[in-house]
């Protein structure tokens, strides 16, 4: 019902009785080079956004005049089913998914010459391109599906939400389960091979990106990946990580000491970035613009960071000279929904502000009901950054040279929570320890 819903919500935007068809090709299955491994298999989010289809090798037609959907499935023979197991009918494949109209799939062309429609709306140039491979007479559009379907995927519905409450309720078991193991001496993979364990046990196998298991120095590396190293007593650990619930993300991040306890230091750090996360937090609301939840956050972690004697002299200064883009090089926060970095950030005719550490913001719209947002502010000591900084004239008399130099092995400290805009503020999907008393108490219970 859902993505009945869904497809609902697209026929809404296309005008009444027009002689038009939507195509879209699901995901095909993946293999590592030229061999027989099979990477697991997740649909394309818009495909499965409108048929709740995750198998592969499906494509649909939506006939925008009939507003009937139909569902072209792959054709099994026996050594198919040799392999991989059973070979669905027809009629499995439509009660399972309810199509209007189910077909093999090298039927398109023969419904497409029976809706003989004026224009095919597709995603991409490779949908495109085999429409009009098909027939010559087909006039395929790349330009429309793509700003409808983001159109509907930025506004969540109650079911959608749904899911992603399912998601968050097991990602807050995973990375509070990992926090309470923890310990010196340990390598990033065992923490992750933890938090995988406490997904699976739910039901919950798919990844919904790259994990980030990061210790000490490798914390401050926003997109580390190899999860290979020991962690040591005294360092930071920095978990960034969510599995999805029927194709919907979580996306969660917590920074904690790998002993339990955090140094001066640490905490005067991390005090500026949970500021900054739990001040842009009660900010949200509808209307609010997110580049101004940034700067709010940029300005926070400025604030915390001069209260710890990182930095020096006029915040505001600081803010004019861009100083905190040395330490918060990343946007505040993205979309969340099927896809972990969701569409919609940036809607047609806006552009990306040229400014360091705002241009990588990955929304920037006013907030309305129904978004889902990450907030995720951060704090890092990036040699490559701040070593030029203490040389450059201008951004040297903002900094602590003397503490500052000591820090290139402390990495960094962000913290994020996953929210729902309502119309009267938000609902916080995140429930995992992200005060200091709290954290320390849970690993050293």
């Amino acid at each position: 019902m859902m993505h009945q819903n869904h497809r609902v919500k697209l026929f809404s935007l296309f005008d009444d009785g027009q002689k038009g068809a939507v195509f879209i090709q699901g995901s095909e299955i993946l293999y590592r080079d030229e061999t027989d491994y099979e990477y697991p298999f997740r649909q394309e989010s818009n495909f499965w956004y409108l048929t709740g289809v995750n198998e592969p090798e499906c494509a649909l037609i939506l006939d925008l005049k009939t507003e009937e959907y139909h569902l072209f499935v792959p054709k099994r023979d026996a050594q198919y089913a040799v392999w991989h197991g059973y070979v669905k009918s027809q009629e499995a494949w439509r009660e399972k998914y309810n199509p209007d109209h189910i077909h093999y799939t090298n039927e398109i062309l023969t419904v497409m010459n029976k809706i003989k429609p004026d224009k095919v709306y597709c995603l991409n140039d490779i949908d495109a391109e085999l429409i009009e491979d098909l027939d010559r007479g087909f006039e395929a559009d790349i330009e429309t599906l793509q700003d409808a379907l983001t159109y509907c995927r930025v506004i969540k519905t109650d079911e959608e939400i749904e899911y992603m409450r399912k998601a968050a309720a097991v990602n807050n078991l995973a990375h509070t389960e990992v926090m309470k193991a923890i310990k010196p001496g340990m390598y990033e993979y065992e923490l992750k091979a933890l938090f995988t364990k406490i997904q699976y046990e739910n039901g919950l196998q798919q990844d919904a990106y790259n994990g980030i298991f990061a210790g000490g120095k490798n914390s401050a590396i926003l997109h580390y990946v190899e999860n290979n190293s020991k962690i040591n007593d005294g360092d930071l650990f920095l978990l960034d990580a969510g599995h999805e619930y029927e194709g919907y993300a979580s996306d969660i991040t917590r920074t904690y000491p790998v002993n339990g306890k955090f140094t001066s230091l640490q905490a005067g750090v991390y005090d500026a970035v949970l500021n900054a996360l739990n001040s842009s937090i009660d900010q949200v609301k509808m209307g609010v613009k997110m580049e101004d939840l940034h700067l709010h956050a940029a300005r926070t972690i400025m604030e915390g960071l001069k209260e710890a004697g990182i930095v020096k002299g006029s915040v505001d200064d600081m803010m004019e000279n861009d100083i905190f883009a040395l330490f918060f090089p990343h946007g505040l926060g993205h979309f969340l929904g099927l896809d972990t970095h969701d569409v919609g950030g940036y809607p047609k005719g806006v552009e990306r502000i040229d400014r360091p550490g705002i241009k990588f913001l990955r929304v920037r719209r006013d907030l309305q009901p129904g978004m889902v947002v990450t907030i995720e502010p951060g704090a890092y000591f990036v040699p490559a950054l701040i070593i030029p900084a203490l040389e450059d004239e201008t951004q040297s008399q903002f900094l602590n040279a003397e503490k500052l130099t000591k820090m290139y092995e402390f990495g960094g400290i962000r913290i994020e929570d996953n929210l729902v805009v309502t119309e009267d503020g938000y609902e916080n999907l995140t429930d995992v320890p992200k005060e200091r008393s709290e954290i320390e108490k849970l690993i050293n219970r």
